[in-house]
């Protein structure tokens, strides 16, 4: 008996040119159910044609020799080019790596990027920072609505609780992601049932934004089962750009009581593609807060009303509530192989 294919993810698709109650209603409803939510490319400053050149920069320096990208391999402040096979996001179901590469951008200061620069893109600096400063302000717009729907009391700093934690005062785990998804050679010895192009994983972070490519689809969310995201949902025309997916990550999680869901989630090899199909291309925006911001409860009666008694923070295993950095470090330690 044939199996049925699995039901496509139906994430909602909001417009945030408004800061106001309802679509921040709306952000926390959907982030409580799903924990992903579409956001409309054209309701936010991103240009489209900026999203497709940031891809022709990625395809550039994925398309660079090997002996020039290990020039700026990662290390363990998360930033540089990993490698095929070299992370392994779901260490305790995988038997080997992801099935990708990625180029790992910290924060810029002034412009300049505060890490060695890969030769193929020395010279689109300024604009690498640019795109940067873009996704983090759209994050700090979301973080504000967020902060709305969870009617977070005024006196402990209302709609600006959130943002204030991911200003620019300090250094924060926030990463621009380039990320390429070769076409596998048959050499490798690809076995869809063990292997994977990212394993099952939530986010480290506060949010993040994803940015696809049409027509290339992979991404599945776990909810009852596996779940695929299509790169256009069903209400957004096909002609239109790609909406922004934005997902919850661990962080607004503990800080909500788990309350906004961070959503286990992979990347496949879609049924509609084989492993020796097509490279696939997308860019990811985690957005972190200061390193020095506590994982403490939210103060809001909204929340304290709707969360049952459960853990709402991060701790070091000896209840004492621990900093965005240090879980960052924990989370990449497991992900790398690294010494914590």
């Amino acid at each position: 008996m044939a199996m049925c294919a699995p039901t496509t993810a139906k994430i909602p698709v909001i417009n945030v040119s408004k800061i106001d109650t309802d679509t921040a209603d709306r952000l926390v409803a959907a982030a409580a159910s799903f924990g992903f939510i579409f956001i409309e490319l054209e309701s936010t400053d991103i240009e489209y044609n900026n999203v497709q050149h940031m891809f022709e920069l990625s395809k550039k320096f994925f398309a660079s020799p090997r002996s020039e990208k290990e020039k700026c391999a990662i290390t363990e402040n998360n930033k540089g080019w990993s490698s095929m096979l070299s992370e392994t996001l779901d260490p305790e179901h995988q038997t080997r790596g992801d099935f990708k590469e990625a180029l790992n951008f910290g924060e810029f200061q002034g412009g300049k990027a505060q890490q060695p620069l890969p030769s193929s893109l020395v010279d689109s600096e300024t604009y690498l920072s640019d795109f940067f400063d873009s996704c983090h302000n759209l994050c700090v717009r979301l973080l504000q609505l967020f902060a709305m729907g969870l009617k977070i009391d005024e006196e402990a700093g209302g709609k600006d609780w959130f943002s204030s934690r991911h200003d620019k005062s300090g250094p924060s785990g926030s990463i621009l992601r380039l990320l390429h998804y070769p076409i596998i050679p048959a050499e490798a010895g690809y076995v869809p049932e063990k292997d994977i192009r990212a394993g099952a994983h939530s986010d480290y972070g506060s949010i993040t934004l994803l940015f696809q490519r049409p027509g290339q689809e992979g991404l599945e969310i776990l909810s009852g089962g596996w779940h695929p995201v299509p790169v256009h949902p069903e209400s957004v025309d096909t002609a239109r750009p790609p909406p922004i997916l934005v997902n919850i990550g661990d962080l607004l999680s503990y800080w909500t009581g788990g309350y906004l869901k961070s959503t286990v989630h992979r990347v496949v090899v879609p049924p509609s593609a084989s492993a020796s199909g097509e490279d696939r291309y997308s860019m990811a925006f985690f957005c972190h807060p200061v390193d020095t911001a506590q994982l403490i409860p939210v103060p809001s009666a909204f929340l304290r009303e709707r969360v049952k008694k459960r853990g709402a923070m991060d701790t070091d295993g000896e209840g004492k509530v621990i900093t965005a950095a240090e879980h960052l470090k924990g989370r990449l330690a497991a992900t790398y192989g690294w010494k914590k």
